[in-house]
């Protein structure tokens, strides 16, 4: 797995991640989330509400990876959303989904 599924469950451990539609939707709507990852096999409808939600709150997203590897990188069950809280967390996750894309090019 790539590192940044190393750095997702890096920010489990430090309770900076919040997993799941439901925790990932009110982490938004109240502010706290700062980076929202969306898996490329989520559904469409699940990619729909949350790019959408995300925009109107001004949270940036990211389709990445699958909903398998989220949940083995946090060591809960398949996941389809991930958000990240912290300000750190969630720069050093987004230069590294912008490499690892990069490097699949």
């Amino acid at each position: 797995m790539s590192k940044v599924y190393n750095y997702l469950g890096l920010a489990r451990r430090a309770g900076k991640i919040v997993s799941g539609e439901g925790a990932a939707e009110s982490g938004v709507r109240r502010g706290q989330v700062l980076l929202l990852l969306i898996a490329e096999d989520a559904s469409a409808n699940t990619y729909r509400k949350f790019s959408s939600l995300a925009q109107n709150h001004n949270v940036s997203f990211l389709v990445y990876g699958e909903k398998d590897h989220f949940g083995q990188a946090i060591g809960q069950s398949p996941r389809a959303v991930l958000g990240v809280t912290d300000r750190n967390f969630a720069n050093v996750i987004r230069e590294q989904v912008k490499g690892s894309v990069q490097e699949k090019n």
